[in-house]
C-alpha cells in the first residue's frame, strides 16, 4: 500500500501529564493493526495516528481508556508537505519578489492599472480560491471533545478546574483513608495495621490497574509498576503504614504533574481566548449580532473602537489604529485602511472598521497558530528522541539493580534481610525515570508556546533545538531585509513646491496598483497634500502615464522619456544618476513639457534590520543577502545595512550559494518570504519563512516569523539556546536527585518516604523549571 493511502487522525487525550503516559498510550495504541506511526505531545495532550485505510477510532479509544485515560477524535490532521516541495509555485503563482518584472530604471507605467488599461503585468494578487482548507484539523481550537464514557476508568479532557479531576478525587480519597486509617490507629491499635492496609489498597488498586493494562499493551516497565511492586513489597516486610504514606506521595506528585502540564496547555490554548465570541455583522444595512465561530467567508462584520477582530480579514471601509500585541508582541500601533489585511484577536482602537472575512473561525491565524504548535510538539527533539531510547533499558536495570541491593548483602555478607529488601524497594522509587524523561519534551513544549506568543513558530522540536546551531544567515532583500513595497525617499522640486509636484503625481496614479504608484499615493496621504482629479489618464507604453490635472498636460515619466521630450538640464541628469547609484528609482514629472520635479523610490530596510545583524554579528553568526535584484541596488542597501551582498542571482545560485556556505562547515538558515528561492530554503539545514501570517508563511518551512521583524532572526536562535540550557538544568536535576538519595538510602539514611520524593518531587521541579520559558520575551 503507497503512502497515499495513509490517513492521520488526531486526538485529544485527557489526564495524560507526563511522558510515561505517552509512552503507554504509544506503546498501546502502535500495537493496534493498520497503525503506522504515533506522534503525542503531552504538553498539547493531543496524538496524531497514522494509519493505513479509515482511522479505526473505536480500537484505538478503547485501548486509551483501558490505560486509564480518556479520548476524543479531533478529526483529520493536515499532511504536510515534503520540505523540497513545500515552497514551490503553484501553477497560478506570479510573485518575483526581487521585482524583476517591473522596469524600475525606467518606471514603464504602460502595466499600471487605470480603468480601460491592460494590468496583467503587474500581477501581485494571491489567488486563495483554490486553497483546501478542508483537511485542516484545527480542532485544537473549533473541535467538541466527545463525553467521557462513565463506564470505564479514565481521566477527563481537562475540563474543568483542576481539584474535580479524577487525579484529585482519587488524591483525596487516598489522603482521606490514610487519615482515618491513623485515627483508627490511635483509638483501636489491634486492628490500626488493617485500616491502613484499607487506605493503601484505595490509592494502590487503581495505581495496580494501571500498571496490568500497562504491561499487556506493551509497556510493562512503567512507574506503575515499579510503583505496585515497591507498595506490596513494603506490605509483606511490615511497612504497610510507610506503604499507604508513599502511595498518597505518589498520587499528590500526578496531581501537580497535572496541574503543571494543564497550565502549559493553557499558555498556547489560551490564545483562543483572545478571538471574540461573537460578532457584529452588516447585511443589507442592518447589523446583528453572530457567534464568531458562525461567520462566512465574504461577510463583512464592523468593528467598533475598543473591539477585539472576530476574524481575519480585509478593511473595506474605513481607517483606524489596530493594536497587534496579543497576537505578534508587536508593541507599536499600525494604522490599517482600505485594503489592508487585519487578524483575528487584534484590538480597534480609533474608529469605526469594516472588514470582510478571509478566513474562518477554525482557519485564522490564531487558529493556525494554536494548531501548527500544537503539531509541532508532537515530534521529538534528538535529545528526547535518546532520553526515550534510553530510558526503554534504564527501567528494566532499575529493577534488576533494585533486585541485586535486596538478594545480594544477605546472600553474600548475611545482611538482615527485611532490611536490604527495605533498600531495594526504595531504589525501585528513586529510580522511576519520570523526570528525567519529561525533562526534555517538558522545556521543549514550553519553548514552542513562548516562541508563538512572540510569533516565532518553529516546527517541532527538532527545529528548536537545532537552531542554536547557526552559524550563517542568508537573507532575501526583499520583503525580507526590506518592507517588500517602495516608498517615496526624495522630491525634488523645480520651480514649484515639493507638495505640488506630489500633489500632480499623486493626480495622475490615482487608482492604479503599481508599487510606484501606490508608494507615491501613500507619500500624499501621509504628507497630507490634496490630489485634484485627473482626466483623460492614459498609459505610454514604455514611458509612463499622462493626465490633464487642473487644465494642465501632466505627464509623470521615465528619465529617458522625459529628457526626449523635455531635454533635462546636466544638473538634473547627475541628480538622477546619483539617485540611481543608490539603488533608487527615479520619475520625472513635466507639465506642459516642462520638468517641474525628481520623484525618487527605493524599497526601503526594516527599520529594525541594521540593529538585528548587528546582533547576529556579535554572536559570530555571519550574514549574506541573496537577491535576484540588479547589482547597484542591492550593494546600495547592503552598504547602509553593513550585510555582504550577493546579487543578480537566480534560484539555482541561491542554492548554490547555500551549498558552499554548508561545504565550508556552515550551518545554515535560509530567510525568504516563504514563496521564491524554494531551492535554497531546501537546501538550507533551516528554512525561515518572513510572513505576515498568510497560508504560505505558517504552512512552509522549517520555521516561520509572523510579523516580519528581522530582530526575530536573533530572538529565535536565542529562543532556542535558553530551551536548550533549560534542558540541560533539568537533567542535571533529575539525576542529580537520584543520584543523592540512592547513595543515602544505600547507607541507610533515607528510606521510601524520600525516596518516593526523589521521584515526585523531581518531576515536579523539572517541570515547574521549564515554566520559566513561558515568560521568555526576546529583545
Amino acid at each position: 500500500m503507497n503512502d497515499a493511502s495513509i490517513g492521520r487522525t488526531r486526538f485529544r487525550v485527557g489526564g495524560m501529564d507526563c511522558a510515561s503516559c505517552a509512552t503507554k498510550i504509544e506503546n498501546a495504541v502502535t500495537r493496534l493493526p493498520g497503525i503506522t506511526e504515533v506522534g503525542i505531545s503531552v504538553s498539547a495532550g493531543t496524538m496524531t495516528v497514522s494509519h493505513r485505510g479509515p482511522a479505526p477510532t473505536t480500537e484505538i479509544s478503547r485501548q486509551v481508556k483501558a490505560l486509564g485515560y480518556s479520548v476524543a477524535s479531533l478529526g483529520a490532521a493536515r499532511t504536510a508537505e515534503p520540505k523540497a516541495k513545500a515552497h514551490e509555485h503553484g501553477p497560478g503563482c506570479s510573485h518575483d519578489h526581487d521585482h524583476k518584472g517591473h522596469d524600475h530604471s525606467g518606471h514603464d507605467h504602460s502595466g499600471h492599472d487605470h480603468p480601460g488599461h491592460d494590468h496583467s503585468g503587474h500581477d501581485h494578487k494571491h489567488d486563495h480560491s483554490g486553497h483546501d482548507h478542508t483537511g485542516h484539523g484545527h480542532g485544537g481550537v473549533a473541535a467538541h471533545d466527545e463525553p467521557a464514557d462513565a463506564g470505564h476508568n479514565h481521566f477527563d479532557l481537562d475540563d474543568g478546574p483542576w481539584w474535580k479531576t479524577r487525579k484529585a478525587k482519587m488524591t483525596i480519597a487516598c489522603g482521606t483513608a490514610l487519615v482515618a486509617a491513623y485515627a483508627i490507629g490511635q483509638l483501636m491499635p489491634q486492628i490500626g495495621h488493617w485500616a491502613f492496609l484499607v487506605a493503601l489498597a484505595v490509592g494502590l488498586i487503581p495505581v495496580a490497574r494501571r500498571a496490568y493494562a500497562g504491561a499487556i499493551t506493551g509497556t510493562p516497565f512503567s512507574i506503575e509498576t515499579l510503583m505496585t511492586i515497591a507498595a506490596v513489597g513494603a506490605v509483606f516486610i511490615g511497612a504497610t503504614e510507610e506503604a499507604a504514606m508513599v502511595v498518597l506521595l505518589f498520587l499528590i506528585g500526578e496531581l501537580l504533574e497535572g496541574v503543571a502540564a494543564r497550565r502549559a496547555r493553557a499558555s498556547i490554548r489560551g490564545l483562543a481566548d483572545l478571538v471574540p465570541k461573537t460578532a457584529l455583522v452588516e447585511e443589507g444595512g442592518v447589523t446583528r449580532e453572530v457567534p464568531a465561530d458562525s461567520l462566512a467567508l465574504g461577510s463583512v462584520i464592523l468593528i467598533r473602537p475598543g473591539d477585539r477582530v472576530a476574524a481575519d480579514g480585509t478593511v473595506v471601509e474605513g481607517s483606524s489604529t489596530l493594536d497587534e500585541a496579543p497576537v505578534t508582541g508587536e508593541s507599536v500601533p499600525k494604522l490599517k485602511s482600505v485594503g489592508d489585511a487585519v487578524f483575528a484577536g487584534t484590538i480597534n482602537t480609533d474608529a469605526v472598521l469594516k472588514v470582510r472575512v478571509t478566513a474562518t473561525s477554525a482557519d485564522n491565524t490564531i487558529a493556525r497558530v494554536i494548531q501548527l504548535v500544537e503539531e509541532a510538539q508532537e515530534s521529538k527533539a534528538p535529545t528526547e528522541r535518546f532520553i526515550d531510547r534510553f530510558s526503554r533499558y534504564y527501567t528494566p536495570a532499575v529493577l534488576v539493580v533494585g533486585a541485586l541491593v535486596a538478594v545480594m548483602p544477605p546472600l553474600v555478607a548475611g545482611g538482615d534481610w527485611q532490611e536490604w529488601i527495605y533498600k531495594g524497594l526504595a531504589i525501585l522509587l528513586i529510580g522511576c525515570p519520570c523526570a528525567l524523561v519529561i525533562s526534555t519534551p517538558a522545556a521543549i513544549a514550553a519553548g514552542l508556546s513562548a516562541g508563538a506568543r512572540r510569533g516565532l513558530l518553529l516546527k517541532g522540536g527538532a527545529v528548536l533545538e537545532g537552531m542554536r546551531r547557526v552559524t550563517s544567515v542568508a537573507l532575501d532583500k526583499t520583503g525580507t531585509l526590506t518592507e517588500g513595497k517602495p516608498k517615496v525617499t526624495d522630491i525634488v522640486a523645480i520651480g514649484r513646491s515639493e507638495a505640488n509636484v506630489l500633489s500632480l503625481a499623486a493626480a495622475l496614479e490615482t487608482g492604479s496598483s503599481h508599487p510606484l504608484a501606490v508608494a507615491i499615493l501613500g507619500r500624499a496621504k501621509a504628507d497630507g497634500v490634496p490630489v485634484p482629479p485627473a482626466v483623460a489618464a492614459k498609459a505610454v507604453a514604455g514611458k509612463g502615464v499622462t493626465a490633464k490635472v487642473g487644465g494642465e498636460e501632466v505627464f509623470l515619466a521615465s528619465p529617458n522619456a522625459a529628457d526626449d521630450l523635455a531635454a533635462l538640464s546636466a544638473e538634473h541628469k547627475e541628480r538622477i544618476a546619483a539617485f540611481n547609484a543608490e539603488g533608487k528609482t527615479v520619475s520625472v514629472l513635466l507639465v506642459d513639457s516642462k520638468a517641474i520635479g525628481l520623484i525618487a523610490m527605493r524599497d526601503e530596510p526594516r527599520p529594525d534590520a541594521v540593529a538585528a545583524l548587528a546582533r547576529l554579528k556579535a554572536e559570530g553568526i555571519s550574514t549574506v543577502m541573496l537577491t535576484g535584484d540588479n547589482e547597484a541596488t542591492a550593494r546600495a542597501i547592503g552598504k547602509g545595512l553593513g550585510i555582504s551582498v550577493r546579487a543578480g542571482l537566480l534560484p539555482d545560485d541561491k542554492q548554490r550559494i547555500v551549498r558552499e556556505l554548508q561545504q565550508q562547515g556552515q550551518v545554515v538558515a535560509k530567510v525568504g518570504d516563504g514563496i521564491n528561492d524554494a531551492p535554497a530554503l531546501a537546501a538550507a539545514d533551516f528554512g525561515i519563512a518572513m510572513g505576515g501570517g498568510t497560508d504560505v508563511a505558517l504552512e512552509t518551512a522549517d520555521a516561520a516569523i509572523l510579523h516580519g521583524r528581522v530582530s526575530d532572526i536573533p530572538d529565535m536562535i536565542a529562543l532556542s539556546k535558553s530551551v536548550m540550557g533549560n534542558i540541560t538544568q533539568n537533567i542535571t536535576i533529575a539525576l542529580g536527585l537520584k543520584a543523592v538519595f540512592l547513595v543515602t538510602t544505600i547507607i541507610g539514611l533515607t528510606g521510601l518516604w524520600p525516596a518516593i520524593l526523589a521521584d515526585t518531587g523531581a518531576t515536579v521541579l523539572v517541570t515547574a523549571n521549564a515554566m520559566r520559558l513561558l515568560a521568555w520575551r526576546g529583545r
